[in-house]
């Protein structure tokens, strides 16, 4: 095709050669478009499909998967169009994650999506081969699923709050906010690998605070009026959550607990202040989520997981319920309130 130095040519050539160059010029630009399309990178007709691990169920998972959804739509994605997405829910039972992985990995999905720890290294065991993006997870790490954040090495890339850290800020905003405080139960699951991590940290936070914590475990729905009853003889004075989807999951049964008991409580996730709770200290999840569709769309173009470097959140929320402070006639501190992300009336 000759270059025209002068758009004027168009005008004084003959009226079948400006349609051919029109025609031309339409069709690399019709070419350009489909080279930036989210599926340029898959065979001609081949729909790229994305498994979905969930830990509990679809109306508790509601805001993060369409947190999810929202970025594929942000980038280019129509559901049911351009992309697909199968679901497989755990229920809650972490022992049922291993045979979920296993299946979407046997449906050659193009990319697996899991949410915490527990499901990541489910779908680690199953596959090496397909490509897992993380929305969220515990520590990576320390728990074996990448090398290292810069370069994870294998087939499973996305974010990880490397947030055990925070147990000892947790611990110290519950004091300021109830000074009296001394002892307090620590809810966690053992069956989750980054229990152990957090509660070691929430223990060096508790020496720093001169707090006393004891440790009840949960890690099945039946076992929830065992740790309750365990913590009421206890008595403590306040309440932390050891961050886990399980317990996520089950954020209105502990919220609905600690009121009974006038627990002040410190959770690792806003959901529970929205449930009732008195108060967060978190990454934003739905965040995370919809920031794990890039991963999607660039390992759909042809990125490895091996080179796409793992993400940590770079704000974390605090948030307040007011509502709950008044009925455990607490009077939460000015020095609290400021550094709130959201104070909920």
């Amino acid at each position: 095709m000759p270059i025209l130095r002068d758009p004027r040519h168009l005008l004084s050539a003959p009226a079948g050669h400006a349609r051919g160059r029109r025609g031309r010029l339409h069709f690399l630009a019709a070419l350009a478009l489909l080279a930036a399309s989210p599926a340029a990178a898959q065979p001609p007709g081949k729909i790229p499909r994305i498994g979905y691990l969930g830990n509990s169920s679809p109306a508790l998972e509601r805001e993060s998967v369409e947190a999810f959804r929202q970025g594929l739509r942000e980038l280019g994605y129509a559901e049911g169009h351009n992309i697909l997405i199968e679901f497989r829910w755990a229920e809650g039972r972490y022992d049922r994650l291993g045979e979920l992985a296993a299946e979407l990995a046997r449906l050659k999905v193009d990319v697996l999506l899991t949410a915490g720890t527990p499901g990541t290294l489910a779908a680690k065991q199953a596959t090496q081969t397909t490509p897992i993006v993380m929305a969220v997870s515990g520590d990576a790490i320390g728990t074996g699923l990448v090398q290292s954040l810069a370069r994870p090495g294998g087939n499973i890339t996305g974010l990880t709050r490397m947030t055990s850290e925070l147990e000892g800020k947790r611990l110290e905003l519950l004091k300021e906010i109830v000074p009296t405080l001394s002892r307090v139960a620590v809810l966690l699951n053992p069956a989750n690998p980054v229990s152990a991590p957090h509660w070691k940290e929430a223990l060096a936070g508790a020496e720093a605070l001169r707090l006393k914590l004891e440790a009840v475990e949960v890690k099945a729905a039946e076992g929830f009026e065992a740790a309750f009853a365990a913590i009421a003889r206890q008595r403590p004075g306040g309440l932390l959550i050891i961050a886990d989807q399980f317990m996520l999951a089950h954020r209105t049964q502990i919220v609905d607990f600690a009121a009974r008991r006038r627990l002040p409580g410190m959770y690792p996730y806003r959901e529970f202040v929205d449930a009732g709770g008195l108060s967060s200290y978190a990454a934003n999840d739905p965040a995370m989520f919809r920031r794990a569709a890039t991963y999607v769309d660039k390992i759909l173009k042809g990125a490895k997981p091996a080179d796409l470097p793992v993400e940590q959140p770079t704000r974390f929320e605090l948030v307040v319920n007011m509502k709950t402070a008044k009925a455990l006639r607490l009077a939460i501190p000015q020095s609290v309130l400021i550094r709130a992300t959201e104070v909920i009336e």
